[in-house]
């Protein structure tokens, strides 16, 4: 079950976060634009699990059908959450229901594989789909505060920030997130001291995204304890 479930996470990591553009996302009340990412989805659950088996073209409706009630009742940070747990419900689902799609599938023999879907899964969702949160989070605020810095500086500093997150946690050096956060605190204190709003907007900000980098970490580090070790290193909680 377990192996399903990491095959089927990474293909909707990469279908929703990787390749879907941000057209696709934002005209999923297109029937077009909302089939032909119903074929991403089949597409990448079909490759990442080497199987065809009948739930893969059930789990694709169940995901076009989520995006289609997101794109009519679910906007903003709210919306994308709920998105977002639903697909993974159906995930689970799908992989208690068909156990055996990936151990039935083309990739059985590879021992190793379902732990370095979960380890290429964990890090797109803490970095393009916490790219993705964060910015729905902070969009109420946006217009509120004047941001001055490179175009698309802020969300390189988040997804830098959040992949060293990651790879600190997950390289059990957790005790190094305290030092990014004093060393991003002390680069961005010329810049919001003088401006509470600005101030306020990069606190919550950065508190999101280093929440967000955290809960995907632990959630892949508990995803991992569930499969056979990788060995090099050893990523177990």
């Amino acid at each position: 079950m377990w192996e399903t479930f990491a095959a089927l996470l990474l293909a909707h990591a990469l279908a929703d976060f990787v390749l879907q553009p941000a057209g696709m996302a934002r005209g999923n009340r297109r029937p077009t634009i909302l089939l032909a990412h119903g074929g991403v989805v089949l597409a990448t659950a079909i490759a990442a699990t080497g199987s065809l088996h009948p739930a893969l073209f059930a789990l694709a409706g169940a995901h076009m059908a989520t995006d289609y009630a997101k794109a009519r009742f679910g906007q903003g940070f709210a919306g994308f959450l709920a998105d977002q747990a639903v697909h993974v419900l159906t995930l689970a689902v799908v992989a208690v229901l068909a156990p055996t799609i990936f151990a039935e599938g083309l990739w059985a023999g590879e021992a190793r594989l379902s732990a370095l879907f979960v380890l290429a899964a964990g890090a797109i969702l803490a970095v393009r789909a916490g790219g993705f949160a964060i910015g729905q989070l902070m969009q109420p605020w946006a217009e509120a505060v004047t941001l001055d810095g490179l175009p698309g500086g802020g969300r390189a500093i988040g997804h830098l920030e959040r992949g060293l997150i990651f790879l600190m946690v997950l390289g059990g050096m957790a005790e190094g997130i305290g030092f990014l956060i004093a060393a991003k605190s002390v680069l961005r204190f010329g810049t919001v001291r003088e401006e509470a709003k600005l101030s306020e907007y990069v606190i919550i900000g950065t508190l999101a995204s280093f929440a967000w980098a955290l809960v995907a970490a632990f959630g892949t580090l508990a995803l991992l304890s569930h499969l056979p070790p990788l060995g090099i290193p050893d990523f177990t909680p």
